[in-house]
């Protein structure tokens, strides 16, 4: 044909149509996939506030511990007052973000909380009119029992504690007093326990606490009801400080028998175990000693002295040489203090009278009181009993055997133990080492797979929730919205099997409608201009941006 275009001139003048906006294309969706694409929407939106609000939970820290549930729920109401996030845990435990803990804690104290089971002297500053005097006197004793209660809890072995004083009331009659008494009901925590010290110390503070309570009538017990604090008249005073005194002496002996020994034959290859017999009798003797008047040069006091003489009888004419030698006095006697009195001889002749006289000397008698007591826990005999382990020694054949310690070498141990702790034969005391193969439950040891590790596991409860959280998310991403969004956004077919769909609908050239002289295209005639047209139009509709660039590549004379 001469009027047949050619390749570039046959090329149908079309116009590139504008693509459709991306909310066309989703309102041009089936209802099925809409719904799929909100709901993968939703539960990408729901999955990644889960992980925001699971990231910002951050640390939490107890600001209470222990509290009675009243307490917790006046606690839980004033953190909700506040404004202040909290965890509740079992056991009275109340959590709160890490960096709010102390400000928790002192706006709470500033609320009085918690107020706790036990009330102190603060019922004494709410005084009703018309108060009796009992009433009064009875709200004295629960402040003070609340005040003892709160002090003793403060320990840091005691978790809780109640305190009953037995104050009796007071009268004006002195023989009908009656002694105060208290008892002390600890809770102790969670395998602890008090040792006398503490516990000499709790009964010490409640005794001081109250006029007039003696230590002895202050009753400590534990939660199981076993006496913590014994009297002095139930256990003679000295029953647990006589063992606890036997268990010390028992172990200081064992502790130098270890370090003695154990350089020598290596740990773990030796046991021994001391028992003492300690005497904790008291004996008192008291003995009074008289020394005889007079002996070894001692001078004996006189405590009195008592001297009777009596004359009876007229006394003897004066007889003599007169003179000056007459008219003088007689001498006073002199007689030894122990014998008979000798007879007074008159100066001028023999006496014509009788004369009695009795002379009575009392002395002091020397007395000695000597009062011995011996001290108690004196040791009255040791007995100890050392194993040592057998020696592994090896054979020319590289076999390793126990033998067991030479006889030679257990004397020399003998001897080194007798001498550290203080064996005496005169006392009884006895020793006995002997060698005795030790011997070791097997142990065998369970390798547990990577996925049993602790570690692992914590890594894994961990990491549970935001691991489960971004699957979620992909899930929603990957299995909802991203088809949703392809088949509303359908990638553009190739140039090349559009061109090719194009040229089957219009592959010859003498199918092509010749230009008119107005340059336009001549109506079409026939079925199968008709036909070809519609396949033209189809294949515009579905694709018009590739029909738009296959027309624009003929014009511009770019056919390949």
């Amino acid at each position: 044909m001469d009027n047949a275009l050619s390749p570039a001139a046959n090329t149908l003048p079309l116009v590139t149509p504008e693509p459709a906006s991306f909310g066309a294309r989703l309102a041009a969706l089936p209802v099925r996939n809409k719904l799929m694409m909100g709901g993968g929407l939703a539960m990408l939106a729901a999955a990644v506030l889960a992980i925001t609000l699971w990231s910002n939970q951050g640390d939490y820290r107890p600001v209470f511990t222990g509290l009675s549930d009243k307490d917790g729920g006046a606690v839980i109401a004033q953190l909700a007052q506040l404004n202040v996030p909290y965890r509740h845990e079992p056991g009275g435990t109340i959590l709160v973000p890490a960096a709010q803990v102390y400000d928790v804690r002192m706006k709470l104290a500033s609320a009085g909380l918690p107020k706790g089971s036990s009330v102190g002297f603060e019922l004494m500053d709410k005084s009703s009119i018309g108060q009796t005097q009992f009433n009064e006197r009875l709200n004295f004793q629960r402040g003070l029992e609340g005040e003892l209660t709160r002090t003793i809890t403060a320990l840091a072995d005691v978790a809780d504690a109640r305190v009953h004083l037995a104050m009796p009331e007071q009268n004006g009659f002195f023989r009908e007093q009656q002694k105060p008494s208290a008892s002390v009901m600890l809770t102790l925590r969670g395998g602890r326990s008090l040792d006398r010290a503490q516990i000499a110390g709790i009964v010490h503070l409640v005794s001081a606490s109250v006029p007039g309570l003696s230590a002895k009538a202050v009753s400590v017990l534990d939660q199981t009801g076993a006496l913590l604090s014994n009297s002095p008249e139930a256990s003679n005073g000295l029953d647990s400080q006589q063992l606890q005194y036997k268990q010390q002496i028992e172990s200081n002996f064992n502790k130098r028998i270890y370090e003695l020994l154990e350089p020598v034959v290596g740990r773990g290859n030796l046991r021994a175990t001391v028992t003492a017999d300690v005497d904790f009798s008291q004996i008192e003797s008291t003995a009074e000693e008289y020394k005889p008047n007079r002996g070894q040069g001692a001078t004996a006091a006189v405590r009195s002295a008592q001297t009777n003489e009596s004359v009876n009888g007229t006394p003897a004419p004066p007889t003599g040489v007169p003179g000056a030698a007459a008219n003088q006095p007689q001498a006073p006697a002199t007689a030894p203090i122990e014998g008979e009195a000798a007879p007074l001889q008159a100066a001028g002749g023999s006496p014509s009278n009788s004369t009695k006289r009795d002379s009575i000397t009392n002395y002091e008698l020397d007395k000695t009181v000597r009062v011995v007591r011996n001290a108690t826990g004196n040791v009255r005999r040791l007995n100890a009993a050392v194993v040592i382990n057998h020696r592994p020694n090896t054979d020319p054949k590289s076999k390793v055997a126990n033998i067991p310690v030479p006889q030679e070498e257990l004397d020399k141990l003998t001897a080194l133990v007798k001498e550290t702790m203080g064996f005496n034969q005169e006392r009884g005391d006895s020793l006995k080492i002997i060698s005795a193969p030790f011997l070791q439950d097997k142990q065998e040891e369970v390798e547990l797979p990577l996925w049993k590790q602790p570690f692992v596991l914590d890594l894994l409860r961990s990491a549970a929730v935001p691991l489960a959280l971004v699957l979620v998310a992909l899930i929603a991403v990957f299995g909802m919205v991203r088809p949703a969004i392809k088949a509303a956004n359908p990638p553009p077919p190739e140039a090349s099997d559009t061109a090719s769909q194009l040229n089957a609908v219009v592959d010859d050239e003498n199918e092509l409608p010749a230009l008119g002289a107005d340059g336009g295209l001549p109506a079409l005639s026939g079925p199968v201009a008709n036909e070809k047209l519609e396949r033209a139009r189809a294949l515009a509709r579905e694709n018009p941006i590739a029909v738009a660039n296959i027309m624009r590549n003929w014009i511009n004379g770019e056919v390949e």
